[in-house]
């Protein structure tokens, strides 16, 4: 019950820190910055839309209206996708890569404080170890990142 309680509150601060802090410093939300970062770290910086909404938890029309937000500030395209002229892809631009590139350091110092910090490497190891058994369970089509590579909470190739 303590493991169950402690998930559940910590499950429900810590987006309003992280998104608090990302809006401060970047004008980003904390989803924005997470559909930018799975962008970032795709082959040419492009992902069908289906795919970044499995990648990013996100139905298509709450993606879409998110990727329509970005598209107006300059940091995200949408194409149609060559293979299937029914489908829609998602780039990301070079002013969208600045500005991941400069929400990232902050970011990254507030994960650092809030999740890796008060944990000691095993702590931090044993936590990688319980949330991979969780995710495999609950998103057992492997949609979600599980790889440190796909990590969302530094710039590409931050293993944070």
């Amino acid at each position: 019950m303590t493991a169950w309680l402690r998930l559940i509150a910590v499950a429900e601060r810590l987006p309003g820190i992280l998104d608090s802090q990302l809006r401060r410093d970047s004008g980003l939300t904390h989803y924005e910055y997470q559909v930018l970062a799975m962008l970032s770290d795709a082959p040419h910086r492009t992902l069908r839309m289906t795919h970044l909404g499995l990648q990013t938890n996100a139905t298509l029309p709450r993606l879409s209206h998110v990727v329509r937000r970005l598209e107006e500030r300059g940091l995200v395209e949408r194409t149609e996708a060559p293979e299937d002229r029914r489908a829609s892809n998602a780039r990301l631009t070079d002013q969208g890569y600045a500005a991941l590139a400069a929400a990232a350091p902050g970011h990254v110092a507030t994960v650092r404080e809030f999740v890796l910090d008060p944990l000691s490497r095993t702590q931090v190891d044993g936590l990688a170890d319980a949330l991979g058994a969780i995710l495999r369970r609950v998103d057992p089509s492997g949609d979600a990142p599980r790889d440190p590579r796909d990590a969302v909470a530094g710039q590409p190739g931050d293993d944070a």
